[in-house]
This record gives structure tokens, sequence and C-alpha cells, in this order.
């Protein structure tokens, strides 16, 4: 007598919380949006007004991403409703928004005009390569089982802050030395061309950046860090072409110069961490390996 063949088994379908991942889907569709304007100013030659305006918008969405990056891995967090779904989105629309978009900005915004034929380029898909790589490590690093006492820090500049860092420098550029369009001088670009580079190499390193994870709604900050804050917004709002780019250079240099520098007591301090975090982390939902990259 013979058995009939068991019918096929197929893995579970993962849990999706709605809520996060829709600002996750927003960052992705930032992304998009960024990458269409800036196809829409390739139209025109380079270094007009009407090409200036639409890598304009395209930064501003790709800054528009960042704040809905920097929100997804709060609120599943604060639900608690982070997972394996949320942190391979997260990183699919991570490569779209701070990969693809940045490169082609600063390629034909910034870098078409280099002394050497096709280094712009070159240059982009460096940083590209980089950003890709550096999410995937992430995601092999999350998934991996966690060690006693392992820090939530991140290892190498991660993606956002490497792609608001090079926009936000472009975008200072512009305004300091153009005047607000896109006849940029060969020495700028250069300079940008190098910036570039070195962003692109800091996602790869081994430099520790701080997460920032730890703090939510409910942290009782110190009063430098409160200061700090509010010193920032009324910063980018006073000066929106400035603001951006001296956040995400201090965050750069921070862990590259200053961090390593510093006494473990400061080091807490300035991140806003106190003891009450380590025994909370041990136990706490929100440093599972499934943890987002913001």
């Amino acid at each position: 007598m013979t058995t009939s063949p068991l019918p096929p088994q197929y893995p579970d379908e993962p849990k999706i919380p709605i809520l996060p991942n829709m600002l996750t889907a927003g960052n992705l569709l930032c992304g998009f949006f960024s990458i269409l304007t800036i196809f829409k100013g390739m139209q025109f030659d380079s270094g007009t007004p009407e090409a200036f305006e639409y890598y304009r918008q395209a930064t501003y969405l790709i800054f528009a991403a960042c704040v809905f990056d920097l929100l997804d891995g709060r609120v599943a967090r604060l639900c608690k409703a982070d997972g394996p779904f949320g942190r391979e989105f997260d990183s699919i629309a991570d490569v779209v928004s701070f990969g693809i978009a940045p490169a082609m900005l600063l390629a034909r915004a910034v870098l078409f005009q280099l002394p050497v034929p096709f280094l712009g380029d070159g240059i982009a898909v460096l940083y590209l390569l980089c950003a890709a790589l550096r999410l995937a490590r992430f995601n092999c690093m999350a998934a991996a089982p966690r060690k006693p006492n392992q820090s939530s820090d991140f290892v190498g500049l991660p993606v956002p802050m490497a792609a608001g860092a090079v926009v936000s420098a472009m975008y200072l550029v512009i305004d300091i030395t153009t005047n607000r369009n896109l006849v940029i001088a060969q020495p700028w670009q250069i300079l940008m061309a190098i910036a570039m580079t070195v962003v692109s190499l800091l996602m790869m390193s081994r430099v520790i950046y701080p997460s920032f994870k730890h703090i939510t709604f409910r942290k009782r900050g110190t009063i430098t860090a409160i200061l700090l804050a509010v010193l920032s917004v009324g910063l980018l709002i006073c000066f929106p072409w400035i603001a951006p780019a001296i956040f995400f250079l201090c965050y750069l240099l921070y862990g590259l110069v200053v961090r390593p520098f510093l006494t473990r007591k400061m080091r807490r301090a300035l991140e806003v961490h106190n003891e009450e975090d380590d025994e909370d982390e041990e136990d706490s939902p929100d440093n599972t390996p499934a943890d987002r990259n913001f």
C-alpha cells in the first residue's frame, strides 16, 4: 500500500506591524521621488536655475527620508513591535533613500565637471557600494546571537548619517559659493569628491558611533543635552542652509576624532546615558537582534 506524499510546507508569514512599517514606507517613497526629481533636473543643462530647483527638491526629499528613518525604529521600539521584517524592509528603503538617491544627486549636481573623465561617477559608485555593504553588514551583525554586555552603538558610520553628511555639505557649498545656483568652482567640486570618498570609507570602517537608541520620550536627559537640543532647533530655523551640515559634521567628527579620547563618564553624559540604562538594556526588547538601523 502506497502512501500519498505530504503536501508541501511553506515558512510562516512574518508579522508586519502597521505603524512603524508605514514610516519605513514613507522613507522609501521619499527616496523614490527624490530619484524621479533628479531625473527631471538632468533634462536641463548642468548649472541652470531649472536644474538647481529640481536638485534642491531632491535634497529636501532625502532630508525627509532621514526624518522617517529616525522615527520608524523609535515607534517600533515604543510599540514593542520590532522584528526581522522591519529590519529588512528598513535596509531596502535605506539603499534607495540613502544610497542611490545621494549618489545620483552628488554625481549630477556637483561631480559632473571633475578634471578626470568619469571620476565623479566612480566616486558615486563607491559611495553606493559602501552604503549597500554597510547595511548588509549591519543586518548580519544584528542577526547574530547577542554577546554578554554587547553595545548597541554602531560599528561604522550609519548610512542615513552618511547620506545626510554628503547632501548637507553639498547644500552648504551651493549656498556659500554660488549664491544658490549650480555653477560650482572646480576646487569645491574636488573638495566634495574627497568628502564623499571619506564618508564612503567611514561607512565600512570600525569607527564606533553612538546610536542614541536608548533615548525615548520617557528619558530624563541632562541639562547639557537639553540645551544642545534647543540650540540645534534654533540654528536649524535661523540657518536652514548651514545648520544641517554643521549637525552631520559634528556627528561624523564626534565618532572619528572626539569620542575615542573621552572618558566613559563623559561619553555617557554626552550621549544621555545613565546607569539605569545598563540594567534595562539587558532585558529590554529594544536591543534584540532585530533593531533597525536608523
